[in-house]
């Protein structure tokens, strides 16, 4: 996968760019769906982290330390 930084300038990555009704990016919403599904997939117990960046990954371009950033922002514990 290339990574995001290899893009022509000018290039706009959508994944990214906030939604205007709730203000989540794609990548956000991959991993919040991902993330349910995972936990249901699991009778409700919590989501290792690598499992749900396997699922993630397979959808969006991110590296484990955005995926780290993301999920601290998305819990409210942000690093």
């Amino acid at each position: 996968m290339g990574d995001r930084h290899d893009r022509p300038p000018g290039d706009l990555d959508l994944d990214r760019i906030p939604d205007v009704r709730d203000g989540l990016t794609r990548i956000e919403r991959v991993i919040l769906h991902e993330a349910h599904k995972l936990q249901r997939e699991r009778g409700g117990r919590g989501v290792p982290t690598a499992m749900l960046y396997g699922r993630v990954v397979e959808h969006v371009d991110i590296s484990i330390d955005e995926l780290q950033r993301l999920l601290g922002h998305l819990t409210g514990k942000g690093l």
